[in-house]
């Protein structure tokens, strides 16, 4: 079993985390080496999915793009379970991220299909449906006001009784009283999604300055560059014209722009593990609400099973405890008992960027030159094949719209 926390997207490597992860990412062929060269078009600051997929969308529309973290695709990306569910996670408050949500999954088999073609990765990309189960009265109150809200916005789901829920998943447990079914969610592996990032990149001649970002250069007004840590103590300055802040839950932290430019992202910690069965257990990914709890399970084709995720608000701490390791077997248990015969082979915590209204923070900021990829919370990997694609087309010229709910000027009165 390993046991691991992720570092900062763009921020500081520690030698515990270089020894959990190296055997990981340590693949020539992955990894290029640090560029010598001291100018870019574009400077992407972190080495999640978000950023990785927006530096390989720039390079592609033929931008010179270069990637700044000192560990990439080990941060939330790899603590993430995939889950590319926006009618499943829907809340009542929150449509403008299911209408985003919505259009991302929908860009998801041709970019998933692209990557695949360019990197012959497989993602694991499984368009089964989720599964959401109930086990009281009140649990199912709340499933058929949630279906009735959803039939409302034109968004089918599947009304099932314990019975057929069983039907689907024989190993649901006996007191499950009923559930939904929605048929158009799907997942993949963030893993394997990241990786096939990196050799993208790598393909397309894209190179990763394995450093820390210790400041965005934004002397005389504009972005000029990054400086980047170096290890005789000495900062490397990097030039570019355009810098994209996706450095997740770190974006709102870096020194450079003023404070009122940075977007206002706070890092929710996600404790999260990973059992294993010689076959998948599942077929759907089963989420359910135990104790007042949410919890998911998330298959792998390969007998992997994600158990998630806690939420907590604990600022930067990413120590994985003994409390929420518990919580996530005791709730995932009431939902699916066998799982307490599976070995544990991963536990890690990630820091999801959160944001005051839990939407991202996309488009150009106040600052010229600096643009904002961060804030996507729990749905960084369902919204990446979007936001790659957004942020892909300011960087080659085309104006924001006004209109777009993620822009960081809806932001301003409230730094003000």
């Amino acid at each position: 079993m390993r046991l691991g926390t992720p570092v900062p997207e763009g921020g500081a490597a520690d030698e515990n985390h270089e020894a959990i992860y190296s055997s990981n990412f340590s693949d020539s062929s992955v990894f290029p080496a640090d560029s010598p060269r001291e100018a870019f078009d574009v400077v992407v600051i972190g080495g999640g999915v978000i950023g990785l997929a927006i530096a390989w969308r720039a390079a592609l529309r033929g931008l010179d793009v270069a990637v700044a973290d000192p560990a990439p695709a080990t941060g939330a990306s790899h603590a993430a379970a995939g889950m590319l569910a926006p009618v499943s996670e829907v809340t009542y408050t929150e449509e403008p991220l299911l209408r985003l949500g919505l259009d991302s999954l929908a860009r998801w088999p041709a970019f998933a299909a692209e990557l695949s073609q360019a990197t012959g990765a497989d993602l694991d990309l499984r368009h089964d449906g989720t599964l959401d189960v109930a086990f009281s009265s009140d649990d199912m109150a709340a499933l058929g006001e949630l279906a009735a809200f959803l039939d409302k916005l034109g968004l089918a789901v599947e009304r099932l009784t314990g019975r057929e829920c069983r039907r689907l998943e024989p190993m649901l447990a006996p007191s499950v009283r009923g559930g939904l079914l929605v048929a158009g969610d799907a997942w993949v592996d963030p893993r394997r999604v990241a990786r096939a990032l990196l050799a993208a990149l790598r393909a397309a001649g894209v190179p990763l300055l394995r450093a820390r970002v210790t400041e965005i250069d934004a002397s005389g007004g504009e972005v000029r560059g990054v400086r980047l840590a170096a290890a005789d103590g000495e900062d490397r300055t990097v030039a570019a014209e355009r810098v994209v802040l996706a450095a997740g839950a770190w974006a709102g932290s870096i020194a450079g722009p003023p404070a009122d430019v940075l977007p206002p992202v706070r890092p929710v910690k996600g404790q999260i593990m990973r059992l294993r069965s010689a076959t998948p257990l599942l077929r759907h990914c089963v989420r359910g609400s135990v104790h007042g709890s949410p919890v998911y399970l998330v298959p792998r084709g390969d007998g992997e099973l994600v158990v998630g995720a806690t939420q907590e608000e604990l600022g930067f701490d990413t120590s994985v405890t003994a409390g929420g390791l518990w919580e996530l077997l005791r709730d995932a248990r009431e939902l699916v008992p066998g799982i307490t015969e599976l070995e544990v082979v991963d536990v890690v915590a990630g820091l999801r960027p959160g944001t005051p209204d839990n939407l991202p923070v996309i488009g150009p900021s106040a600052l010229p030159g600096l643009y904002l990829a961060t804030g996507h919370h729990r749905g960084g990997v369902l919204l990446c094949p979007l936001t790659a694609e957004l942020v892909a087309n300011l960087l080659t010229g085309e104006r924001p719209d006004p209109a777009f709910p993620c822009s960081p000027d809806r932001f301003k009165d409230s730094k003000s």
